[in-house]
């Protein structure tokens, strides 16, 4: 598919490229970077081929998604300027045909009109021909050489690896516009088709092939902007994602609409574009999907969330790292239903099905910390005791079969939600955040496994109705919990567990099931906490802002509701209560 323009399906705008189009809010900022010093981030095409005229050959891998037409004739049209002769392979010449393709990942995408597929145990290269990408070689007439493409690497030049990244929120983005196709494919499909597909394997096997180079890339790329490239040294870009590693660090959030979705972060984050019909969530920290941005002499570089657990995952998470590996398995979000409607009545899948089912490690388990409400604000959790299992079925199936509405209450318990409130939603547990919540999402890592089996009879944005998933729903639901079990095993009971002058430190315990707990410090003015050799992520959920300082010195100030980590090997840090108003944070870590 050709591109010769960038095109993007949304509201919201491209992260800047500089400092000095961001601007800087009071409270929460939407762009969060860290500096890599003095001269270490690079800007547009003149400057990248300066580098690659010194290399002379040199390897240009990177990611699905990119507009790697576009950045091929920028090279070229700036190289030919120069006088100079090119010569430019691509890996696109490589690919099997899409029926191969197609053919190799029919074990790993499910029925046609399945939402979820199966990870896929593919690499990179079984997309390619490659016995005879890697016969490639270079011209001996041409001055200048590049191998480019996603799998470039694998051509198996002698030469620098120049990677182009790509954020996983501008990459769908495009995919909304039809403006990208999934990888070895030559046109656009569905949006659910192509999530599906970059999910389950595109992003499966280029993940892992970024982690095979991660140590050979001389140069990252940061692909988003419009105008140009920013770009930095493989070398700096690990040594500052070394430097976080040790101390503290907030990933760059982003945010999409739902057909529930509110207006409680339009109004609190006037930095997003207020011509968004709504923000349903808000991705704080799912870490497969942020990135962590860099800044140098006013310019941003944007590095995917996986670079940092592929090169430093003891330092992030201590002595869970040999347990979880490169995932970093607790995430936080914000699920916004102010002036919305009520999320789905839906479930999660158990372990052993989500394993099987869908190839993944850890499963969806989710708990609702209630940040803000209005005073008739509900969240639905767990069955009424006289639940009878088949005529819940009989009702769901009835109303998707006639979008008829049905009275859920009868079925599903409803409870009030106050402010602080922790409800528990272990895997297989019945619920829903009603209206007027805005809902800090504190879960285990995988994020798309919802299982919808009553959506209140209405569309989605896009005007068709969104996928109802009753059969899934069924082999998953835990129909003991109900009555008054869901009080006492589903709603969080704080106790204190520490008091000393002005600080309180409360337990919010967590299900049995859950492989993560939570904590609440209240505090005056200051407060210290180790880390025991255990990772942190906190928000500051009451308050204005604080100031955090790790062991090694660094600094950083966080507004409320801004998510941040303290990596397991930072040992201990302060926090600063910088208002007059008491501060409230939320702590939530590994068992």
């Amino acid at each position: 598919m050709s591109i010769e323009e960038p095109m993007r399906k949304t509201e919201q705008e491209i992260m800047p490229d500089r400092t000095s189009k961001i601007n800087k809010p009071a409270g929460y900022d939407i762009y969060p970077y860290y500096s890599l010093g003095n001269q270490k981030i690079f800007s547009r095409y003149p400057s990248l081929c300066d580098y690659i005229v010194e290399q002379k050959t040199v390897i240009i891998d990177g990611y699905v998604g990119v507009y790697w037409n576009r950045l091929i004739n920028a090279l070229a049209e700036e190289l030919n300027s120069r006088g100079l002769i090119v010569n430019i392979t691509e890996t696109s010449s490589y690919f099997k045909n899409e029926q191969e393709i197609n053919t190799l990942l029919v074990p790993f995408l499910g029925a046609e009109d399945a939402v979820w597929g199966k990870k896929t145990t593919l690499s990179l290269s079984d997309y390619f021909n490659l016995d005879a990408l890697k016969r490639t070689t270079v011209d001996s007439a041409a001055e200048i050489n590049i191998m480019i493409g996603c799998g470039a690497a694998l051509a198996g030049w002698d030469a620098p690896l120049i990677y182009v990244d790509l954020p996983k929120n501008e990459l769908q983005h495009r995919m909304a516009a039809g403006a990208i196709c999934n990888l070895g494919m030559r046109q656009p499909e569905g949006q659910m088709e192509m999530y599906k597909r970059f999910y389950f394997a595109d992003w499966v096997v280029l993940n892992k092939h970024k982690k095979a180079l991660l140590h050979q890339i001389s140069v990252f790329a940061d692909a988003q902007s419009e105008s140009g490239l920013n770009w930095a040294f493989g070398k700096d870009v690990l040594e500052g994602l070394g430097r976080i590693s040790t101390s503290v660090f907030r990933a760059r959030p982003w945010f999409a609409p739902g057909t529930w979705g509110g207006q409680w972060m339009k109004e609190k984050m006037p930095q997003l574009n207020q011509n968004e019909v709504n923000y349903a969530w808000s991705f704080e920290l799912i870490v497969p999907e942020n990135g962590m941005v860099f800044e140098s002499d006013g310019l941003l570089l944007e590095v995917s969330f996986d670079l940092l657990m592929f090169s430093h995952n003891e330092n992030v998470l201590g002595k869970h790292a040999a347990q979880f590996g490169d995932e970093f398995p607790i995430r936080f979000d914000f699920l916004d239903t102010f002036g919305g409607g009520n999320l789905s009545i839906q479930c999660h899948p158990g372990l052993t099905y989500i394993r099987e089912e869908f190839g993944e490690n850890i499963t969806q388990d989710e708990t609702y910390y209630i940040l803000d409400c209005k005073e008739d604000a509900t969240v639905y959790l767990g069955f009424q005791e006289d639940i009878e299992p088949d005529r819940f079925r009989e009702s769901l199936e009835k109303s998707n079969a006639n979008n008829e509405a049905i009275d859920i209450e009868k079925y599903v318990q409803v409870h009030q939600a106050k402010k602080h409130d922790l409800f528990l939603i272990p895997n297989g547990t019945v619920h829903s955040a009603g209206a007027e919540n805005l809902v800090l999402e504190i879960s285990a890592t995988p994020y798309i496994f919802t299982f919808k089996m009553y959506d209140w009879v209405r569309p989605g944005l896009d005007g068709k109705p969104r996928p109802i998933n009753i059969d899934h729903a069924f082999k998953n639901l835990d129909f003991s919990r109900k009555g008054d079990q869901v009080q006492q095993e589903l709603i969080s009971k704080p106790y204190v567990f520490f008091e000393q002058d002005d600080q309180v430190g409360y337990h919010l315990p967590t299900h049995r099931e859950h492989f993560y707990d939570v904590h609440r410090l209240e505090f005056d003015n200051e407060i210290e906490v180790q880390t025991e050799n255990i990772c942190h992520i906190l928000m500051l959920v009451e308050g204005e802002s604080i100031t955090v300082t790790s062991a090694d010195g660094t600094r950083s100030t966080f507004a409320f509701a801004e998510t941040f980590v303290i990596p397991a090997a930072a040992v201990s840090y302060q926090i600063v209560n910088n208002g007059r108003q008491r501060a409230k944070v939320i702590k939530a870590f590994l068992k």
